[in-house]
């Protein structure tokens, strides 16, 4: 390192080791949507803690930090979600075809009401103020930093044996009443969190036959679309 580098806010950059690599990379691979395996074990504030900043940590455009975290753990405000989650899972249910409707019964989706705690993660557009760096010419870079956000906390958990859970079943209208979210703030994530002493070695809706994962090199192109 140059010794100016030092007044410019640079540090080494060095490659993890090879047991902090494979680490990390454990938490990726390991990762995986929890439903229904919630345990009861409440989840201490200092590791509560150490979730949060590792999603207050991910990268935004423009440094805009347009997340907010609203923590629920009372069992009134969880049971209302889970009603208004049950009832746009009967709605989504609908939309699918008749063959595959017994599937998506089977998929239990009861995390709302097993986890100890649920967090709803929003997206304020106006924290760095009209115009942002970044995002000048996609209006939807607040929304794609928020959803680093999660996927830092999601990573976070998995290294600490927390489950975590992404409910996008519901309707906007009815989780804002329920939290009093402003209009202008977008709901992005309804997670539920909860300590696990399992999980599926695969996705789980791979192992019940809903979609399986698909082959990496029909995903890559080299220098334009469709070019493999």
């Amino acid at each position: 390192m140059r010794p100016d580098d030092l007044n410019n806010g640079l540090v080494a950059a060095e490659a993890f080791t090879d047991d902090e690599r494979a680490a990390v990379y454990r938490a990726i691979e390991t990762r995986r949507d929890v439903r229904d395996q919630f345990l009861s074990d409440p989840i201490p504030d200092d590791v509560l803690r150490r979730l949060l900043d590792a999603a207050h940590a991910a990268p935004s455009v423009g440094f805009m930090q347009p997340w907010n975290f609203i923590l629920i753990r009372d069992e009134t405000v969880r049971q209302s979600a889970w009603e208004a989650f049950s009832r746009a899972n009967e709605e989504a249910e609908a939309m699918f075809p008749e063959e595959k409707r017994s599937t998506y019964r089977s998929l239990k989706l009861e995390g709302i009401r097993k986890a100890p705690l649920s967090i709803c993660v929003t997206s304020d557009p106006d924290r760095a103020g009209p115009v942002v760096l970044g995002r000048t010419h996609n209006s939807r870079m607040d929304s794609y930093s928020t959803v680093c956000a999660i996927q830092n906390l999601w990573l976070a958990a998995r290294a600490e044996g927390i489950g975590v859970g992404w409910v996008s079943i519901f309707r906007d209208e009815d989780v804002r009443a329920i939290l009093g979210i402003p209009e202008r703030i977008e709901i992005v994530a309804w997670l539920c969190l909860g300590y696990v002493d399992q999980l599926y070695g695969e996705p789980e809706l791979a192992i019940k036959g809903w979609r399986q994962r698909l082959p990496l090199e029909e995903l890559v192109f080299k220098d334009g679309w469709g070019q493999k």
